[in-house]
């Protein structure tokens, strides 16, 4: 749900946001997302993300595209680069020829006081135990940031795992003082892979944008995938690259659902 917020402020409170997230009695979203008018000559706008529990966060992959449909279908600007900031980085989203938006997501992020996460040295697979249904097993996952933290796991077969539970479970680990999204990646080849994610503040969603953008990072620093791959999620299909030094980037589609207003 994207909302224009460039001619007015709008505060919205977290009970508000649970509202109008709901599916049944509300608007229905996993995040709504607030266009701003820019705070510096640096950006055209800013961009700020809610989860459906009404917690804002520092980034949504997926979201920046539908933001840059939605400025530029509102007529609030026609340029085919548009410079957003966020809480704590700038993405630059470029409009294609193919019908595309692609996102600069800048660098990945592994210092884990910077991600945040609690161990004693950065590593590149850590380990943890978690309870699930009351039983006590030993995780294995990467940990880095795009934005926003992100927990990948690899596994065999991304249908049959244990999404919500592992999720949910790994999610709340204390180590992870501010949360944390959980990918589950089952590498295809090494141009693709299947992702599922478990988001913190909302539970599964169909797509994830960051966290397509971490699964690969994590496939690349594992020597497993090429600087180009297809990313299969729930929802769709992103395309990510990232050849160990630059930005990383994420392109894909969006498409406009419905529009409507509502009194709050």
């Amino acid at each position: 749900m994207v909302v224009d917020c460039t001619e007015r402020d709008l505060q919205l409170r977290p009970k508000l946001i649970r509202k109008l997230s709901d599916r049944n009695f509300g608007v229905g979203f996993d995040q709504l997302l607030l266009v701003e008018k820019a705070s510096t000559s640096e950006v055209d706008f800013h961009y700020r993300i809610f989860n459906t529990d009404g917690t804002e966060v520092e980034h949504c992959g997926n979201g920046a595209r539908c933001f840059a449909t939605f400025v530029r279908d509102k007529g609030l600007s026609s340029n085919d680069l548009i410079n957003v900031s966020t809480i704590n980085r700038n993405l630059k989203l470029t409009f294609h020829d193919d019908g595309e938006i692609s996102v600069d997501m800048g660098h990945p992020e592994f210092d884990p006081s910077k991600i945040p996460f609690l161990c004693d040295s950065r590593l590149n697979i850590y380990e943890r135990f978690i309870k699930i249904s009351g039983v006590k097993t030993t995780i294995s996952f990467s940990v880095l940031s795009m934005g926003n933290p992100h927990a990948v796991v690899c596994v065999e077969d991304v249908a049959n795992t244990a999404v919500k539970n592992i999720g949910k479970a790994l999610g709340s680990h204390p180590d992870f003082t501010e949360g944390v999204n959980v990918g589950f990646m089952e590498i295809l080849s090494r141009d693709m892979i299947q992702l599922r994610v478990f988001e913190r503040g909302t539970g599964e969603t169909l797509a994830c944008g960051s966290g397509a953008c971490a699964a690969v990072v994590v496939g690349r620093l594992l020597e497993k995938l090429n600087s180009k791959v297809i990313v299969n999620l729930p929802g769709g299909q992103l395309t990510v690259c990232w050849d160990l030094r630059s930005s990383v980037i994420m392109k894909g589609p969006t498409q406009t659902v419905y529009e409507g207003t509502i009194e709050i």
